[in-house]
């Protein structure tokens, strides 16, 4: 089973994930990552990297937050690849323990 980046990445978008990736599956959009399903080989590196702990498997996905299996699939065909680790946004801290962020999306 495939990563998936959930809603805790929206306005933090940290990227110690991306360092660790040995497949270049992360897509970087405005405001969130997200992981290519076909690309990641579930080598499970990513997720405790994750300072939000916005990845998991798509079997531990909740139910609230199906919808972003089918989010990181469609979007990362849109955006690019991202494989090297940028600085996280300035507010990031403050958009940590903010919850249901989907709002803010920006695709």
């Amino acid at each position: 089973m495939p990563f998936v980046v959930t809603d805790a990445c929206i306005k933090c978008r940290f990227t110690d994930c991306v360092e660790v990736c040995p497949v270049d599956c992360f897509h970087e959009g405005p405001n969130f990552l997200v992981i290519d399903p076909d690309e990641c080989i579930d080598c499970t590196l990513c997720e405790p990297e994750c300072p939000v702990e916005a990845i998991m498997s798509e079997d531990d996905v909740p139910e609230g937050m199906k919808e972003f299996i089918e989010l990181n699939a469609t979007l990362s065909r849109q955006w690019p690849v991202i494989s090297e680790m940028k600085e996280h946004f300035p507010d990031a801290d403050e958009w940590r323990e903010v919850k249901d962020k989907l709002k803010y999306l920006e695709r």
